[in-house]
């Protein structure tokens, strides 16, 4: 019998035991629903957001409407950015950057909590040290303060801001988080799931997506407007949704729905089944934070093992394999 995809470290449901009742094809046919409505909606969301952008109409009392090569360059330099600046830090302390991406990671067991508080206090400062740099540096006054756009209301700012973190936070999740064979290209991910955030939102909630992006430019203004708060209730109602999505994803055993991504064509050939089963063998995945020792111990090595597939492969071969 195939082995069950392993599991987080840190107790939520085990893979596939809140539907465990389901028998496994239609299991599987509901994860892939959900994967589909929820990536169409993502998908089409922030495409028609740009849309709209792009064809929102100039206030009254203005004849420039949005400012589109201005609205592209501000995402273009946060998503690269988050890039860069994630794939130099984010061995040395996750490279969070961000207190709803480190709730987010706290949600789904990637990160203890006194990491999470530590690294919160450390991005508020980092905000702050910034924005005063910037302030300094730069003449003119501070223009980089996250402002709702003309006609946007505080209730359209705060749900703004909380698909577009949602969207950054389980990219986060998917890429970095749950260990693969492309974990070293999450940067890129994350930074291109901040890039299409910005360029959906600038123009009506200033683009927020991180409460200290918004907090520390205004405290070294001295400026805080009054609907300041949904530049962090928006990004933390979007870490809820988005680690909320994952365990549902979680509750159905999502890794058994469309196995074998994390494969190559050597290690489909070696690991077949000896027998058709409803369970097939995935890429086993987990959290980050796991040495390879207490993963071994817990039996939740990130690499499936060969002889429990019914096949003779020798242990040298193994270790060629992988």
């Amino acid at each position: 019998m195939a082995p069950k995809p392993h599991l987080p470290r840190f107790g939520y449901p085990k893979s596939g035991a809140v539907m465990g009742f389901l028998p496994d094809v239609h299991r599987n046919h509901t994860t892939a629903f959900m994967s589909e409505f929820t990536g169409t909606f993502l998908f089409l969301f922030f495409a028609l957001s740009i849309v709209q952008v792009v064809h929102t109409p100039p206030p009254t009392n203005s004849h420039a409407g949005p400012d589109l090569l201005g609205i592209f360059l501000i995402s273009l330099g946060f998503g690269t950015s988050v890039a860069i600046n994630v794939w130099l830090f984010y061995r040395v302390s996750g490279g969070m950057f961000n207190p709803a991406v480190t709730l987010t990671l706290l949600l789904v067991g990637a990160v203890p909590t006194t990491r999470a508080c530590v690294v919160v206090v450390a991005q508020i400062l980092g905000a702050i040290a910034a924005s005063a740099v910037v302030s300094a540096l730069f003449p003119g006054s501070m223009a980089v303060n996250c402002r709702l756009g003309d006609g946007t209301s505080i209730a359209r700012g705060l749900f703004i801001e909380m698909f577009t973190t949602a969207e950054l936070s389980f990219s986060v999740i998917m890429l970095a988080a749950i260990k693969h064979k492309a974990t070293f290209l999450a940067p890129i991910g994350i930074g291109l799931a901040l890039f299409i955030g910005n360029m959906c939102s600038v123009y009506y909630s200033g683009a927020g997506v991180n409460p200290v992006r918004a907090f520390g430019p205004d405290v070294v203004d001295h400026s805080f407007p009054g609907y300041h708060w949904i530049y962090w209730i928006g990004p933390f109602l979007g870490s809820f949704l988005a680690a909320g999505f994952y365990y549902l994803l979680e509750a159905f055993d999502w890794k058994t729905a469309n196995p074998g991504q994390d494969y190559d064509d050597l290690e489909t050939q070696m690991i077949t089944p000896s027998k058709k089963t409803d369970r097939p063998n995935v890429a086993h995945s987990g959290l980050s934070g796991m040495d390879k020792a207490s993963s071994d111990k817990e039996g939740l090595n990130a690499r499936p093992h060969l002889n429990d597939q019914g096949t003779s492969v020798p242990e040298h071969r193994q270790r060629e394999a992988f």
